[in-house]
């Protein structure tokens, strides 16, 4: 059905026809179906619409269609703008969620107890609940990294999940977590903030767990194994944040001895993903500040990071002469190449950052660099 163009509820054609000249307007239960012919480009049309809809409570988007919902034919140069009402939020419970959570405890309790706390878990399965200092860190800056994203995401008005834990039963126990962006970002502010909350978030909950994991005494299963001679063993180098925790807590002399509590790695766990978060390409956390930052010369650096990454792998491979984390940088190469292509988040709005934000972002990628060594993991012989 039609609409009038009177409405107070919705713009009316009039108000879009210097950029989008509207034939028909439709509803489709909420959501405002305008179709018509675009008279300027697609970033141009959402840019100069995006505050009309906005401040009614509508996100937009321009889309293709051969054909409404009821079969009506359109033409190959008519374009439908579609305003859907804004959401901030599901309503009810995240089962999804909340299921993946209780996974992603029972996984890295299973990795603390038998990885790090020599529990035989099979034999004695509520035996991992000795873990729980574990899995409460790792659970707790994972979790705070992405809700830092959450929490921006609110502030601004854009769509987002709570976070999807991923169970995973290695070292770790987990493969980290996830928030799904389902609305449209408005301008590189809310872009900018998003991106640097998440890594900055997690690294105050690194520092915290790291600083806490470092007073405490390691294990005596740890300290044994240390001891024992023969095999090979899997060491986590330390980055130079966690050698500078280390000092200021006056704990240095512990972590050069080799053998930390476990709450200690999942600190290093916390950097580790910092690392990778801010790589500056794609719908990463460092793609997202780079774009904010940058604008559209972001994609200049991030056709750089794939060939980065692929030549640290090969430093290590040939020059160091070793396979130390090799498939880790080749991996994370081939995935960035796949990040560059598919291209950052783009805002409606694209005005430049203030200084204060301009510098924020500077200061987020130095702390991402503390949290940056070249070989990670590596494998050596007792």
């Amino acid at each position: 059905m039609g609409g009038s163009e009177e409405s107070v509820e919705r713009p009316a054609p009039r108000d879009l026809s210097a950029v989008f000249d509207v034939s028909e307007v439709r509803t489709d239960g909420d959501t405002l179906l305008y179709v018509g012919r675009p008279q300027v480009d697609r970033e141009s049309l959402e840019r100069r619409v995006w505050p009309l809809f906005s401040q009614r409570g509508y996100e937009i988007s321009l889309e293709r269609r051969t054909s409404l919902a009821d079969g009506l034919p359109l033409g190959p140069d008519e374009f439908v703008l579609v305003a859907r009402p804004q959401s901030t939020g599901s309503t009810g419970v995240p089962w999804r969620n909340a299921l993946l959570f209780v996974a992603t405890v029972l996984s890295t309790l299973f990795a603390g107890a038998y990885f790090w706390y020599r529990v035989p878990v099979f034999e004695d399965p509520l035996g991992s609940l000795v873990a729980w200092p574990f899995t409460l860190a790792i659970m707790g800056v994972l979790g705070i990294h992405e809700l830092g994203h959450w929490v921006l995401s609110r502030y601004h008005d854009v769509d987002a999940s709570l976070p999807y834990f991923i169970p995973l039963p290695t070292y770790i126990g987990t493969m980290g977590a996830v928030i799904r962006m389902r609305g449209r970002i408005p301008d590189r502010k809310a872009l900018f903030d998003i991106g640097a909350a998440g890594p900055l978030a997690g690294l105050v909950a690194t520092v915290v767990v790291t600083a806490i994991g470092l007073q405490l005494e390691p294990l005596a299963v740890q300290t044994a194994a240390s001891a024992g001679e023969g095999g090979a063993r899997i060491v986590f180098n330390n980055p130079p944040l966690l050698e500078i925790i280390a000092h200021l807590t006056g704990t240095a002399a512990r972590l050069d001895s080799g053998t930390v509590h476990p709450v200690v790695f999942a600190g290093w766990v916390g950097m580790f993903v910092t690392v990778l978060n801010l790589l500056p390409v794609g719908q990463l956390d460092g793609g997202h500040i780079l774009r904010a930052l940058l604008g559209k010369r972001q994609a200049t650096v991030a056709a750089a990071v794939p060939g980065a990454l692929f030549a640290l792998a090969a430093y290590l491979l040939f020059v160091r002469d070793g396979f130390d984390s090799v498939g880790i940088w080749a991996m994370w190469g081939i995935f960035a190449t796949v990040l560059a292509v598919a291209g950052p988040a783009t805002p409606i709005r694209d005005e430049p950052l203030g200084r204060g934000r301009l510098a924020l972002g500077i200061l987020t990628f130095v702390l991402g660099a503390l949290c940056f060594w070249p070989i990670p993991v590596e494998v050596v012989m007792t």
